[in-house]
């Protein structure tokens, strides 16, 4: 039985990971740095970056690698290990401008981004910031992959999931499940930020384990859905109907325009098929949120704004 490390476990991609291996025959441990649950099958081990485990390994795939300082210290064992998989973000790709996702001004790119992209410049600010976020990963990245070792990039994008944090669906669902009778779309409900299921992303890793190499791969959902077509999902989902509006009051977290969407060609040149499109792989963080609902972020339901907003809106087409 093939042996897989998954660092970062406990969080929604880890878990998700972690899942699909075991599903596919595989024996994992998961690291976490508190005693959080993992799926069935898998094997709790307390470390973070500072105290990972020793040995060889099949496979290992980083899901907390956020720093040039952490991909030195997992260096180690994915030189040791088979295959290896580094989780980065689309949120290094930088325009002609220079711009990015967490810049001032959005970002303009003239289609599907592939992995050809240019991206942020190196560095090593604090990474739990806009400024810092991107270019840490690029760090990271780059010191992985002049390494010499099989490890596989990937980017993924606005990621869903059983356990997200935070969980952005909810900005829809809570809504369908108060019943609302409108839902306020800025443009129309037309901006488009790539979704990217833990599912599928769990399933380009499998694929990759089985394919070792020295490469960059982006990590999406094969359909981009625009911000009206999620929140039809979300409510249809919750049983639920509303009115649409075209109110530039309606941001919403997938409201990106210009579009974002990832080029999905190189992974399916590689083999991957993905488990499923937005639709059929959002019902698991929708279950989850339906289980487990989260307290409601500051700002996300101000119901007597939009109430005062409605008289000046205009019907979609339905």
């Amino acid at each position: 039985m093939r042996h897989a490390l998954v660092i970062g476990g406990t969080g929604m991609i880890g878990g998700a990971v972690s899942r699909h291996l075991i599903e596919a025959g595989w024996r994992v441990t998961a690291t976490g740095r508190g005693p959080r649950p993992v799926p069935p099958g898998a094997t709790l081990l307390l470390a973070d970056h500072d105290t990972l485990p020793t040995g060889q390994y099949d496979l290992v795939v980083d899901c907390a690698c956020y720093t040039a300082a952490h991909a030195a210290q997992v260096l180690p064992l994915m030189r040791d290990a088979g295959s290896a998989v580094m989780i980065s973000s689309k949120a290094v790709y930088v325009d002609d401008a220079g711009n990015h996702v967490n810049s001032p001004e959005p970002p303009r790119f003239d289609g599907p981004i592939t992995e050809e992209q240019a991206t942020l410049p190196p560095g090593d600010m604090d990474y739990d910031s806009a400024e810092g976020y991107g270019p840490n990963k690029v760090a990271a990245e780059r010191l992985l992959l002049d390494s010499g070792a099989p490890v596989t990039v990937l980017r993924p994008s606005k990621v869903h999931g059983a356990g997200s944090n935070p969980a952005r669906t909810w900005w829809f669902l809570k809504r369908a499940l108060d019943r609302r009778p409108f839902v306020l779309l800025a443009d129309g409900g037309r901006g488009v930020d790539h979704t990217s299921a833990a599912a599928n992303i769990a399933a380009l890793v499998a694929c990759v384990a089985d394919k070792p190499g020295r490469r960059i791969l982006n990590a999406a959902d094969p359909d981009a859905p625009d911000g009206r077509t999620i929140s039809r999902v979300i409510a249809a989902r919750a049983g639920h109907t509303w009115t649409e509006i075209d109110d530039q009051t309606g941001w919403h977290p997938w409201h990106r325009i210009p579009p974002i969407v990832l080029d999905m060609t190189a992974a399916a040149d590689l083999g991957y098929r993905p488990v499923g499109d937005f639709a059929a792989t959002v019902t698991e963080e929708i279950d989850w949120l339906l289980r487990n609902r989260p307290e409601d972020p500051e700002g996300w339901f101000d119901y007597p704004a939009e109430d005062a907003r409605v008289r000046t809106g205009s019907r979609l087409d339905t």
